[in-house]
């Protein structure tokens, strides 16, 4: 593990020299596929997929892909999600509909479905307000490198914080809707970068007393909602600009890279989480946020 830190500091540090490389005009499809293995794997790792597609192509030296590339390559990993969770989204929905029609409201389908709606809300509510007032949120603040490091470093302390006091008793049947609810607070909180709309909710699962698999299980449910609305948002506006930097050629690789590396990802933290702790991702945002502010520090990056 050490040698994995080491590892991503010395990547950040010697990133450039001085100054990091600008937006780029125009994306090839290599630089694509890349970004789309970086998003899939990171959109459900703890570990903020937001922040390392923007930091891994700047430490490349092709700049920011920006806010709209990354979202519509999410829909990458929406459809990994859906493929993987189709029998639950499927039983859930069905349901849904059969409560409504019986008017039996009290059945665990209908509760669950019904959690992920209300779950959904305040991550719409947010987005729409950072679209109305803040309307350059790629150049924000709120976005900049070091914004992402200390977010990154007190997520993972955070994080740590729940897996020492969660009870972990609670397993995918006992879920209500109060935690839906509770956990689509959790989720809003990845409007800002570092935190990870993964890491978040999983963070907010430890707390409620889930159990780890039940709590990865269940965010990557509830992020099916949000994930989909912010990508077929910023798809329509990408494809109004004629894809801006990025072709159809390149679009089209970053999304099926997604896909890929999205399922895969899945599939080992459920796995994962069935027998060991989150430590690993802590102690790796707190490398990731530490590399990146010691890179700041000695010039070896801009703070954009």
């Amino acid at each position: 593990m050490n040698s994995v830190f080491l590892g991503l500091v010395a990547t950040v540090v010697q990133a450039g020299s001085g100054a990091t490389t600008p937006p780029t005009e125009t994306m090839n499809l290599f630089q694509a596929i890349v970004i789309g293995i970086v998003q899939g794997l990171t959109e459900f790792l703890p570990i903020s997929s937001t922040a390392h597609v923007k930091m891994v192509p700047v430490v490349l030296g092709w700049g920011d892909p920006g806010v709209a590339f990354t979202a519509v390559i999410q829909l990458g990993s929406i459809a990994a999600i859906l493929y993987y969770f189709w029998d639950d989204l499927r039983q859930v929905t069905m349901g849904m509909v059969k409560a409504t029609t019986t008017r039996q409201f009290d059945s665990s389908e209908f509760r669950l479905g019904l959690g992920i709606l209300l779950g959904t809300i305040p991550i719409v509510v947010g987005g729409l307000l950072i679209k109305a007032f803040i309307p350059d949120f790629d150049n924000s603040p709120l976005r900049s490198a070091s914004t992402i490091a200390m977010v990154s470093i007190l997520m993972a302390l955070i994080l740590a914080a729940a897996e020492i006091v969660g009870r972990r008793k609670r397993t995918f049947e006992a879920l209500t809707l109060k935690d839906g609810v509770t956990m689509g607070f959790a989720q809003a909180l990845a409007l800002v970068p570092g935190v990870s709309r993964s890491g978040s909710t999983l963070t907010a699962g430890l707390f409620m007393g889930l159990e780890r698999s039940t709590a990865a299980r269940f965010s990557f449910l509830l992020g099916v909602p949000a994930i989909t609305l912010s990508g077929l948002v910023e798809l329509k506006g990408f494809l109004d600009t004629g894809f801006g930097a990025a072709g159809p050629l390149p679009l089209l690789g970053g999304i099926v890279a997604a896909v890929v590396s999205s399922y895969l990802a899945i599939f080992w933290l459920i796995r994962f989480l069935k027998q060991h702790s989150t430590w690993v991702f802590v102690w790796y945002r707190l490398a990731f946020g530490a590399a990146i502010l010691l890179a700041l520090a000695t010039g070896k990056m801009q703070n954009i």
